[in-house]
Order: C-alpha cells, then structure tokens, then sequence
C-alpha cells in the first residue's frame, strides 16, 4: 500500500519537497483514501524520525518516503485529534502539532468582500493573529498574492525554509491562508513568494504586519493589538467638540525621532519615555494637538516615515505597538489630540516592501507614466484596483480603531490628484477623457473620507494639498473630496515671502499678505509652518528673518502673532518656537542648549507659550475660521507705512478681538485705529513686551474709543504701535 500511494502521489511529493506545490493541503494532512483507511502525510525536512502521537493510543512511527524528509502513515480509521514527535539530528525530541489538520477560517462572505475590494476593516482578516483554534493556541496568517504559484510562511520558526509552511490557497480571491500552532507574540516572520509569471522567489514582509523588526532588519513581528486597555473614554466622547471646525485647533508637528533624545548615548526618546517628556511639554505650552510625523514603519531615516513598508505597524524605532498606544492614551488623558501624517501616495521600492509583491505590479501601476514618482524615486498605488483601494482606506480606518488616532493629514494629495505631477510632456498618461487628473486618485480619496467620518464620526482629515483644485474641503456627498481641512500652501509661501523681505522694501509687497483674504474662506483651511520649510537649505524660521539678532526675533513674534490672528486653524513645527537657528535634521535632537546661551530663546518661548493659550480663552481667534463672519478688515491700505489691522468677532457672544501688525522697526505714537464697537480696548498682547524680548513700548493702560471716525468705522481709539510687532486688543 505504501508503493502505491508512492506511485500515485510522488509527483505531488516532489513539488513539495521543491517548494512548487500550490495546493499543499491536497497533498500535506489527513487525508481519506479510495480504500476507506485514512493516510497522514507531513513534511519535515529537520527531522530524522517522526512518530505520530494520537489520544489514548500507542504512538505509532510514520514512514519517511522521500530522503528530504516526507513522511507519511496509513490508519485503518480517522484519528481522534493527532500530533508528530520529531527527533532531531542531535538526539532531542519536539511535539509538533501539524498545521494541515485545520480548516479553513475564512467565509464565503469574507472572501467576497475581500476579493471585490469592499472590506473596510481587512485588517480584521489578513495579517497575523494569534488566535486558538480547535483548542490549540497558534497564529493565522492571511495574505493577497493573486498572481503567486506558492506563498509560504517563514521564520525563525523553520529556518526561513519557504517548503516547510505553504499555505493553502483560495483560487477566487487570490488569499493565502495558514494556521501555524505554537506562534505567537513576537515570533518572526514574512512570506516566500513564488511568483506565477516567471517563476522566481521573492521574500516580502507582511503588507498588514502589526509590528516590524528595528531596521535595518526588515521581518514582520506577531503583535496582538488588544492587550492595551485604554483609559481615554472621558478624551473619546469629547472628541467631536475638540475637533471641531469652530473649536481651537493648534497643531504642534514633531518628528519624534529628534524632538529631543536621552542624554546619554544620544538616543531615541521611547514611546514611554515620551510620556513624560513631551505630553507636559505640550501641555504646558498649550497646544490643543500634536501631529506626527509619520511613524508607521519605514526603512531609511533620512526619509523621515514618508516612505512606508509597514503600514500597520508603528516604527519599532521607539518601542512596542502597546507602548505606542499607550502614548496616545496619555496624550488624551491630558486633553491633546494626536493627529497622525499619512502617506498614501506613494511607497518605496525596497524588495521586502510592497513593490512588485507576487512578481507582478500588485499595488502599483503597472504602467510607469502613472506607478512611478519621479521626484521621490517610489511607486504610486494603483487606486483603480478596488484591492488596492480597501489596503489603504482599511489602514486609515486601522490607526483610527487600533490606535484611537484623532486625525489624519493626508500627505502628497496633489501628486495623487494631477496625473501630470512633476512629469514633463510626454511623460505622463492622460486620463480616459483626455485631462490630468487622475479620476481613480479622486474617487479613492471621496470613498476614503466618506468611509472616514462614517466610521469614525469626529475625526479629522486634513489634506496637505499644494495647489487651486477646487473643493478639497466640501463633502463627497456634494461633489467635493470630503476633506475637513486643507493645508493653506498659498498663506504659508505668501506671509515668508513677506517677511524675509527688509523692513525698508515691505511697502512694495503688502498685497502679498492681503491676497490671503481673497480666497481665505473658500475652504476650511490649516495655516502651516511645517517641517518642509526649515530644512534643504531653507533655514530655519528665525534664521529667515532679516536684520540683527534683535529685529530677527522681534519678526519672527511678529510673523506667529499674525499667523495666530489670520483666519484659519495654526500648525508649527517644533522648534520654531524657541528660535532654533540651524535647519532641522533628523540626525540629531533640537538644539535645546539654546535656552542657556541667550535668553532671548526663553523670551520667544515664552511669547509662544502665552499666544497659544489666548488663543484657546479668545472665542474670536477660532470659533468662525471659515467666513466673514469672523473676519473684519479694519485697514489694509497702509503700505507706506507698513500696518494691517483688522478684527475677529466670535457671532455667538458678539466678541472681539483686534490685531495690528507694525511691519517695520518705527515706533508709530498717536496712531488712530477705527473700533467696530465703542468702548474701552485693553492690550491683551504686545509681542514687544520686555518679557518677550521686545523694547518695552506698551500701551498698559485700557484705551477709550471716541467718536472719531477712522478706517471706516464710527468710533476709533489712539495707541503707540511698537516697533517690528504684533498687539492683540480685547
């Protein structure tokens, strides 16, 4: 009997033991013979005997048929439950439970939706998870590799031996499926992929891993996502207020690699140590969010997070996905919202990376006028393939589930939308009418934030998008991409190019500042200083300001203050707000020495400090960012002489707060300012405060309206308008 099956399966035999069998479940397991009896088959190319343990029976030696370790054994009837003894080259023993016994987990209904693209939580799914089944602890592991003749789970578990773990195969949906007894948390692992259109190997990290190696190692890690338990109810059912579009929102942007490292060694902050390093820092200055960077994993440092091969799993960098968590759950306990930079643009060509994933163009275009970033050297996703689509949308709605994330900025939209980005003639396709823009981009960005704010009502999204595309901000449901905000590029160019400007020369430019107001309500907008403009030469934000020591910080007060006063919701990068004088890096920590080599760093901090929380106590600074209903030019027609003022009102209290900007380093006394309402105006802050490091000149008394009309308003005060500095008037 043993000759025949010999016979009559050695062909399968030999694609295992080659690793080119693509179904090993009709081969591997129990299996019913034509005769009635039941044959066990196992392969164990590491053993150099192997007996087959069943309950309550004597154990019984299995057969080796193949001299690289295929074993097989006959029972006149099924077993009750079985598992193998291996004896090994140095003489010890193992138990082993035999993957091939279970069943598959997957649904039809799971496969559906998987297949056609419409599951918007595969995570739930694919990846690796530690579950028990059939009483048996082990990891289901679950993948898409379509176009692949054999996937296989490797590890240290099996000596990355791709023939010892294929996995089963599900022909309609192109998912890959394998339970493995005895792997759990922290294990190690990735596939083996065998690819159908030519033939060769490749080895790829889990496209929907929980957790990665630290680099430059690049295995997926067994993560279980449930073991944190959250504290930040009282945080999660606020959220819809503090998110608000009519609720402050001051974003503090980090990289948290080198926002400030341990002073022995030089290295990282962890998740935990972050904890109690960054949270009271924010805090106490006043930020109502952090944005991250991005953190989910990724290979090349000097990339900053911006080219992802992990994107289910935080940067190992750090810590653990629970230590992560744990951060978040902190940051809510102390009522800061964590906004999180997310790149579905594009993704880089490491080989363990999603690129050509089963050896064909799987996630990428296949075409390289529309898969292929010439700027960033990467590979951009393919949003017309509905698979495609469902990674990405589940991941956004993963970090929002898993990890109680409040928002995401969605990085490079305007790359995504023109398929003619950074692309000359002739090097881009156009789309099926003949336009550039990329119609699957825009349909998948519409189903991302429906899908979104459906899910996860209260939420943000926030689109970093560079140019005059139409409607970033309105629902998808009225034609618009659905976004909540949108970063203000124009705002951000305009006011430093204004600014680097010589006090003497800013006459000639003031329309550069005004034009904001022109178009500042056509959407919800974010006014950005970000990362981008402090590093590749572009200085950083005090070393931008013209004139001495003395006129750069005194500009760079002036420019925050204008920035907190302009319509719209405020990031800034970390940094800016103590006056780092060298361009950012992610090389090293921030140059927090500088407090103790000039004060005038302190000074400026302190200055940041105080205009972040009267920002958040003023309702008109924030609560109508987004109409003229909040906004009210008082005088903009003062070029000579270098002044804007105008007023925000909060309609729901009837609330004012003045701001006037002094462009240039003169004192202005007796200067006559028109009030929307009669009254007396008290300086609220005076960003030439001696405190802040300014020259002192302050109007420390309240300031009584009179009937005088100026700048088109019916009454006006007389105030003394310091040199190079902003006041806001309450």
């Amino acid at each position: 009997m043993v000759k025949s099956l010999i016979m009559e399966t050695m062909e399968s035999i030999n694609a295992i033991v080659h690793g080119t069998h693509g179904d090993p479940f009709a081969i591997l397991g129990q299996h019913q013979l034509a005769d009635g009896r039941t044959a066990i088959r196992a392969f164990f190319p590491e053993a150099t005997a192997v007996t087959l343990l069943r309950p309550n029976l004597p154990a019984k030696r299995m057969t080796k048929i193949h001299p690289d370790g295929f074993y097989t054994i006959t029972l006149p009837q099924p077993p009750d439950g079985y598992s193998f003894d291996l004896t090994y080259h140095d003489g010890h023993n193992a138990e082993r439970q035999d993957p091939y016994r279970f069943p598959s987990t997957l649904t039809n209904y799971d496969e559906h939706l998987l297949s056609e693209g419409s599951h918007r939580r595969s995570y739930e799914k694919l990846g690796a998870h530690p579950i028990r089944l059939q009483e048996i602890e082990g990891t289901l592991f679950t993948v898409w590799a379509p176009n692949a003749q054999r996937v296989s789970v490797v590890g240290l578990f099996n000596a990355w031996d791709g023939r010892r773990h294929p996995m089963r195969h599900h022909h309609s949906s192109g998912l890959w499926e394998l339970f493995i007894p005895g792997l759990g948390v922290g294990d190690l692992y990735k596939y083996e992929i065998k690819s159908r259109a030519n033939g060769r190997l490749f080895i790829k990290s889990d496209p929907l891993a929980f957790a990665a190696e630290l680099r430059p190692k690049t295995a997926s890690v067994i993560w279980k996502l449930d073991r944190h338990v959250w504290n930040d109810d009282q945080w999660m059912g606020k959220r819809p207020y503090h998110n608000a579009l009519n609720a402050p929102i001051n974003i503090y942007e980090l990289h948290l690699g080198s926002w400030k490292r341990k002073k022995r060694g030089d290295e990282w902050l962890t998740y935990l140590d972050l904890i109690h390093e960054l949270i009271p820092y924010v805090k106490q200055m006043g930020y109502t969010h952090i944005e991250l960077m991005p953190i989910a994993e990724y290979p090349f440092d000097g990339s900053w997070g911006y080219q992802v091969t992990g994107y289910f799993a935080p940067t190992s960098r750090y810590g653990t996905p629970d230590e992560c968590m744990a951060f978040v759950d902190a940051c809510h306990q102390a009522d800061i919202g964590v906004i999180l930079d997310w790149v579905p643009a594009h993704f880089p060509k490491d080989e363990h990376g999603l690129a050509r994933f089963d050896g064909t163009h799987l996630y990428e275009h296949a075409d390289p006028r529309r898969g292929t970033q010439p700027d960033w050297g990467t590979l951009v996703f393919d949003y017309g393939r509905p698979q495609v689509s469902q990674f990405l949308i589940s991941n956004a709605l993963f970090w929002l589930d898993k990890y109680h994330i409040d928002g995401l900025r969605v990085d490079a939209v305007a790359s995504m939308i023109y398929l003619d980005f950074s692309r000359k003639e002739g090097e881009w396709l156009p789309n099926q009418f003949g336009g550039r823009e990329n119609l699957d981009a825009l349909a998948f960005l519409r189903r991302l934030n429906s899908s979104i704010h459906e899910q996860f009502p209260g939420t943000l999204t926030i689109a970093e998008e560079s140019t005059t595309f139409p409607d970033i901000t309105k629902t998808a449901a009225n034609g618009g991409l659905g976004f909540d905000l949108k970063w203000n590029m124009g705002w951000m160019h305009d006011s430093l190019n204004y600014i680097q400007n010589e006090p003497v020369h800013r006459s000639f430019h003031q329309n550069t500042l005004t034009f904001s107001l022109s178009y500042a309500f056509s959407e919800a907008f974010v006014l950005p200083f970000s990362h981008d403009e402090v590093v590749h030469l572009k200085k950083s934000m005090l070393s931008k300001m013209p004139g001495d020591r003395w006129q750069q910080f005194a500009n760079l007060r002036l420019l925050y203050g204008y920035q907190w006063g302009h319509p719209g919701k405020k990031l800034s990068f970390m940094g800016g707000e103590f006056g780092q004088w060298r361009e950012w890096t992610e090389e090293r920590a921030l140059d927090w020495y500088l407090f103790d080599e000039d004060e005038k760093h302190g000074q400026l901090h302190a200055f940041i400090r105080d205009l972040n929380w009267i920002y958040r106590e003023k309702r008109p600074l924030y609560e109508e960012d987004n109409a003229w209903d909040g906004f009210q030019w008082l005088d903009f027609r003062d070029p000579d002489r270098s002044i804007l003022t105008f007023a925000r009102h909060a309609p729901s209290t009837g609330e004012s707060v003045l701001i006037v900007c002094n462009f240039t380093p003169i004192v202005r006394h007796h200067y006559r300012m028109g009030v929307p309402h009669a009254g007396n105006y008290t300086e609220i802050l005076n960003s030439d405060d001696k405190k802040y490091g300014g020259s002192g000149i302050t109007n420390p008394y309240p300031l009584h309206s009179t009937p005088i009309p100026t700048h088109g308003q019916e009454h006006s005060i007389e105030l003394t308008l310091p040199p190079l500095a902003v006041l806001y008037l309450a």
